[in-house]
């Protein structure tokens, strides 16, 4: 029997992995008013998305991790200007 918690998860899953296949469409196709619809159906995606998301943090079904220290932050940059650099 699946529980709330797993039916809120697939479906962030699923919502997820639609919204990356939205912005991929989109990005390959040169018909505007395709491009024009698949935006639109990608933003109303986004805004299920942002609602499954509330639901999972008020159900705490989903934490998101700490927030990262500047060191961290510091460090990324660091590497990532780095990558850049070459």
């Amino acid at each position: 029997m699946l529980d709330d918690k797993i039916m809120v998860s697939d479906a962030l899953t699923g919502v997820n992995g639609e919204l990356v296949r939205y912005g991929e469409m989109i990005s390959q196709t040169e018909n505007k008013e395709l491009k024009q619809c698949l935006k639109q159906i990608r933003n109303q995606c986004e805004m299920s998305q942002e609602k499954l998301y509330q639901v999972a943090r008020e159900k705490s079904y989903y934490v998101p991790a700490a927030k990262a220290s500047q060191q961290e932050i510091d460090h990324v940059k660091s590497v990532l200007s780095g990558l850049a650099a070459k």
